[in-house]
């Protein structure tokens, strides 16, 4: 789902007239089945993927997918919309900035050349009762997945035949990817043309989303490039140019977690992007400056943000729309002990809610690891619910819980999903969950 607020005005976006007040009564009534799986083999195989890609995600990420859609007020989007563009406003200032700069690693103070930092993630919990940003991320997965899942969305019924995907959505979603890339080096200031990339992981292969980067590498190579996907130890740095084997490597797409290049397996990226040999986006200085959960206590700070001389409407929109979220420290170790029920806990670097717990789960063993740890305590926020099967005699209507994620990138929003599941958070392990595409209706 693209955005309405911040893309281009001639990006097709997918809107209709629906009251918003239906679109809770969509989430839990509406059983059309919108993903066309022979669609997506096909898209997977061979208009954007390569063949036994399909074979490749339903044996390792079977319920990467969703079946259904999830339904999205206008409002809600445009809210989010309205968050985002609050966030990239305070992050430009230099009072901010100093401020989370001088108490983050001394790599993300280096400056990055120009980059801006590709697919940035901002994931929000929104339902009738609730509404809340509730972390960013700065090597978000999922974009080209997303993209592959809107060229298979079908119409199951006349009524939903106006909300499904326009077939030209996935293609120019692809295409500003492909730009954004380009546009990476160009602002890097480098002079000859982009001819390689390197998509780097730890241990590729074995990552959940490994399917994602063989469809970065396919699209890579689609428009001429020279394309990789390996791990942080497999190049060595020359005359100033980062290699892998005899490939010059002119730019590394980071979906590392080691995000301040600091373990001994980074040691050559490190180097590499301390003497800019090559563009590297995200990179450490991105994800210090929006990735940090503790930034999520400075920005839903009224009397931090007005310290920073943060005007007083982007005041009220991010108060409005960031949870109450603190340091855990031996200070309030007690209060927030008592309170854990209404909280949910995230370490520092924090990223696919590895070692995050919702306060209610919480044994004494694990809460004495978070005081030992670096957590914030963040306040929780109802998520959204899809029901996906309908109730019967013999068996209950399954309800899963869902989230937002605006992919974003230099502070426009490419495009919006849902990610389906059970359990405390995000997991991709539910039966009927994963990504699923946002259907937005209402008027704003």
């Amino acid at each position: 789902m693209q955005s309405t607020s911040t893309s281009d005005p001639t990006t097709p976006v997918v809107s209709t007239s629906l009251d918003p007040g239906l679109i809770e009564t969509l989430n839990s009534e509406c059983f059309c089945v919108s993903l066309d799986r022979d669609a997506l083999r096909q898209a997977l195989e061979s208009e954007i993927g390569q063949p036994g890609l399909f074979e490749l995600v339903r044996e390792r990420c079977p319920y990467l997918f969703a079946a259904r859609p999830v339904f999205v007020s206008q409002v809600h989007m445009a809210r989010m919309a309205r968050v985002i563009r609050a966030i990239e406003s305070v992050v430009s200032m230099p009072t901010y900035r100093e401020e989370v700069l001088g108490r983050s690693p001394a790599i993300a103070r280096h400056d990055p050349g120009g980059a801006k930092g590709v697919f940035f993630g901002y994931d929000f919990h929104v339902a009738e009762r609730g509404f809340g940003l509730i972390e960013i991320n700065t090597n978000a997965g999922g974009a080209m997945l997303n993209g592959v899942l809107a060229r298979a969305q079908r119409a199951c019924c006349a009524a939903m035949e106006h909300m499904v995907p326009p077939p030209d959505a996935a293609r120019t979603l692809g295409d500003g990817i492909m730009a954004m890339f380009l546009r990476e080096r160009a602002l890097c200031g480098r002079q000859r043309p982009l001819r390689s990339v390197a998509i780097v992981d730890e241990n590729p292969e074995e990552q959940y989303l490994y399917p994602e980067f063989l469809l970065f590498q396919q699209l890579f190579q689609r428009h001429g490039l020279q394309a990789v996907i390996a791990g942080p130890g497999d190049f060595s740095l020359r005359d100033g140019v980062l290699w892998h084997g005899e490939l010059a490597i002119d730019l590394v797409y980071n979906r590392l977690t080691d995000f301040s290049l600091a373990s001994p397996a980074s040691e050559t990226l490190r180097a590499a992007y301390l003497q800019h040999a090559a563009v590297l986006t995200p990179h450490p200085q991105a994800h210090a400056l929006y990735a940090d959960k503790r930034n999520l206590v400075l920005l839903g700070d009224a009397k931090q943000l007005q310290a920073l001389g943060v005007p007083q409407a982007t005041q009220d929109i991010l108060l409005g729309s960031i949870p109450h979220t603190e340091i855990v420290d031996p200070a309030n170790a007690e209060r927030l002990w008592g309170d854990r029920k209404r909280l949910f806990f995230k370490p520092f670097a924090g990223f696919g809610s590895r070692a995050a717990y919702r306060g209610d789960k919480l044994t004494q063993r694990v809460w004495q690891e978070i005081l030992a740890g670096d957590y914030v305590a963040q306040a929780l926020v109802t998520p959204g619910e899809r029901v996906i099967s309908d109730a019967s005699a013999q068996q209950p209507a399954q309800v899963l819980k869902f989230d937002l994620r605006d992919y974003v990138y230099d502070g426009q929003v490419q495009w919006v999903a849902a990610r389906l599941y059970q359990g405390q958070t995000t997991n991709f392990r539910t039966p009927g969950g994963g990504f699923a595409p946002v259907y937005e209706g209402g008027t704003v």
